[in-house]
């Protein structure tokens, strides 16, 4: 048996041998609990639930989310006023960002498209825990919302790269050499950033206390 810590499902994954029971597995998860604790304790980053008087990263301007009235949240200079209670709250406060995410990268998308005269048949948000962004054959072009919580710089470089698939539907040399015409600089901060801080953006919206799920 075998245990791993995966930071962007926030759980923890239990490998089994073919004929290991439930009991053995749950002893051996509970024989190794100050392991998972002590890894979680290092690796994840503290939970940042959407809730009033939280501050956000919000394409790279600070955002303080605040109680609002009404049925959807709007944005108020430095403010998002967001009507609602508890996972209300947050769930608006997500919608937002997610309308807001799309708004942003669909413009850049096909702005950066037009540059090598290639076309975007679409662009949609969504919230994957492995990828930050992905390009079909067809054009269909699929990012992570949370990329509006990143700084610009590593926003428009994960555009840059999915655009490139469009000329390039590989990681060749070409790819790179055109994906960073397309950027204007290398792509190695912008990667080197979401090593580092992937786990952090994962980490908003999680709910105040969220711990850790098993997984087998």
């Amino acid at each position: 048996m075998s245990l791993r810590l995966c930071t962007a499902s926030r759980s923890v994954k239990l490998t089994l041998p073919p004929r290991a029971s439930l009991a053995q597995a749950r002893a051996f998860v509970a024989s190794h609990q100050g392991w998972i604790e002590a890894q979680a304790a290092r690796r994840l980053p503290q939970p940042l639930p959407f809730v009033p008087g939280a501050l956000l990263p919000v394409a790279g301007e600070p955002l303080r989310l605040m109680p609002g009235s009404g049925r959807i949240a709007r944005r108020d200079g430095d403010t998002l006023l967001v009507p609602g209670e508890g996972p209300l709250f947050a769930a608006r406060t997500q919608r937002w960002l997610k309308a807001e995410s799309l708004r942003l990268l669909d413009s850049e998308t096909r702005s950066i498209a037009a540059l090598i005269g290639r076309e975007v048949k679409e662009v949609r948000v969504a919230d994957p825990r492995s990828r930050w962004g992905s390009c079909a054959a067809d054009g269909r072009i699929a990012y992570s919302w949370r990329l509006i919580l990143a700084p610009d710089f590593v926003r428009r470089s994960v555009v840059a790269h999915e655009v490139a698939h469009l000329a390039e539907m590989n990681h060749s040399v070409r790819f790179w050499r055109l994906a960073t015409q397309l950027l204007g600089e290398p792509h190695d901060k912008a990667r080197n950033w979401l090593r580092a801080n992937g786990p952090l953006l994962l980490s908003y919206g999680v709910a105040d206390g969220g711990g850790l799920a098993e997984r087998v």
